[in-house]
């Protein structure tokens, strides 16, 4: 997975507490991440109907929808694609003994069990969302939310 999932969901948690559209510099500016190569990663957000991305000096990004209503998965899909992270290319076929006919990927063990790893591992993302994880920061470190609002004017 790229880092471009982290920042995603971090510039997510903290669009959710400031509640108006910042700026890409200044949310790369708060990680102190490259700006252009952030700004790609929210524009993969506004395209997937998470971000929204408002004209103007006091426009910027801001979440499109509820933080409820944003899982983890949508964050990820959206920057990494909705490829499955584990392709067969059914090198089987090529061993000594192998079938070239044969569709591995639906009949190699390894190939069933990554997609079951997946599979669990989409799930989970699925079911946890920018709001769950704002609560948890939120009971971690209670002043989190509000210093962030602060650095961010």
């Amino acid at each position: 997975m790229s880092e471009g999932v982290e920042w995603a969901l971090h510039t997510c948690v903290n669009l959710a507490w400031v509640g108006r559209p910042v700026g890409s510099a200044r949310l790369a500016a708060f990680y102190g991440l490259p700006p252009a190569y952030l700004n790609k990663r929210l524009q993969n957000l506004v395209r997937a109907g998470i971000l929204t991305s408002v004209p103007g000096p006091k426009g910027g990004f801001a979440l499109a929808r509820d933080p409820a209503s944003i899982s983890l998965l949508d964050v990820v899909t959206a920057i990494e694609g909705p490829d499955p992270a584990f392709r067969c290319t059914g090198i089987l076929g090529d061993s000594p003994w192998g079938d070239k006919t044969a569709d591995h990927p639906s009949t190699c063990v390894i190939a069933a069990a990554m997609r079951r790893a997946e599979l669990a591992w989409r799930r989970e993302l699925a079911g946890q969302t920018i709001a769950d994880v704002c609560a948890t920061v939120e009971r971690r470190a209670p002043g989190e939310p509000e210093r962030t609002r602060r650095w961010f004017g």
